[in-house]
């Protein structure tokens, strides 16, 4: 696997042991520039881990990373690492300070330029909170506060672990509305979150974590298709009309019939099966019809063998 300017993060038998402990284990991916890329894994899985590589914050055992095309190896990539927004799932701050004194803060850590802090405040719905010390500020606050740090130097990629603990639905949904303007100026988003409702509509591909090996990655549509899991379909009709629904679906291969309610039959068929069951629905009335996809949850599920 060679590394390409049009990728804005590519990994090649990316490893980190601890002794005899693998954290990470020969984790390859590439992710285009201007992706909005998930990252999801239960606890341990090798998501923290694999974000201090990508910060070289540690050092890998084995494999290499590339940036934007250069590699990630000692302090010949300092120029390129600047170019990185992150938010860690646990952001320290200082609580004497205010939002916009830490935000200058970190705007000296990075080298960026003061004037951004003040903007970044309003961009994320803290220019009138300003002023007031950090340990006066919300969860939600504090969590908008890491995003504006993350922002700082108009970074390329941002990496934003757990990003929207804390914040309520508007928050969240005017995050998101953030990321995809983000992603439309071109900018790489790698985001790793526990709640992956807010992901599956969200990101353009994704991979899975699982003890510290790649599981899998994808679309979301892809990783259904590769799933094997069943399409399910909801159907109402009057009783006499799901009777004969049945009767013409009990021939079909592979269909799996239940009465779940008084006028509603679910349907399970295989995914190839789609188009000649949306055919036989087709020639009968109906009063209404759901078609429901797996959920990434339930590909999450699967993908580590049921554990809840």
């Amino acid at each position: 696997m060679d590394a390409t300017s049009s990728d804005a993060l590519r990994l090649e038998g990316l490893g980190k042991r601890y002794g005899a402990f693998a954290a990470l284990e020969g984790v390859s991916l590439a992710i285009p520039r201007g992706q909005l890329f998930g990252l999801i894994g239960h606890n341990g899985a090798g998501k923290s881990t694999l974000f201090k590589l990508l910060l070289n914050l540690i050092v890998p055992t084995s494999g290499r990373i590339w940036l934007a095309g250069v590699e990630v190896r000692g302090t010949a990539s300092r120029d390129t690492r600047r170019s990185v927004g992150y938010l860690p799932e646990n952001l320290v701050l200082y609580d004497n300070l205010s939002g916009l004194e830490t935000l200058r803060f970190f705007a000296r850590l990075k080298g960026a330029p003061l004037a951004q802090c003040g903007e970044l405040l309003e961009r994320v719905g803290l220019g009138a909170a300003g002023a007031k010390p950090v340990r006066e500020y919300s969860k939600g606050m504090r969590q908008r506060l890491g995003f504006a740090q993350a922002l700082l130097g108009e970074p390329k990629l941002l990496l934003l672990d757990e990003p929207t603990t804390g914040l309520d639905p508007a928050a969240t949904r005017e995050f998101f509305a953030q990321l995809e303007a983000l992603r439309g100026q071109g900018v790489t988003i790698v985001i790793s979150s526990h709640v992956l409702a807010e992901l599956q509509n969200r990101v353009d591909a994704l991979a899975m974590l699982a003890g510290g090996k790649l599981a899998a990655q994808g679309t979301v549509q892809e990783l259904r298709e590769r799933s094997g899991r069943p399409l399910r379909v909801v159907v109402t009709a009057q009783p006499q009309r799901l009777d004969a629904l049945r009767d013409a679906l009990a021939g079909q291969e592979g269909a799996e019939l239940e009465r779940t309610a008084a006028g509603e039959l679910t349907i399970r068929v295989p995914r190839s099966a789609k188009l000649a069951l949306l055919r036989t629905l087709a020639q009968h009335e109906l009063d209404d019809l759901h078609l429901h996809e797996p959920s990434l949850e339930d590909l999450y599920f699967d993908l580590r063998g049921g554990e809840a």
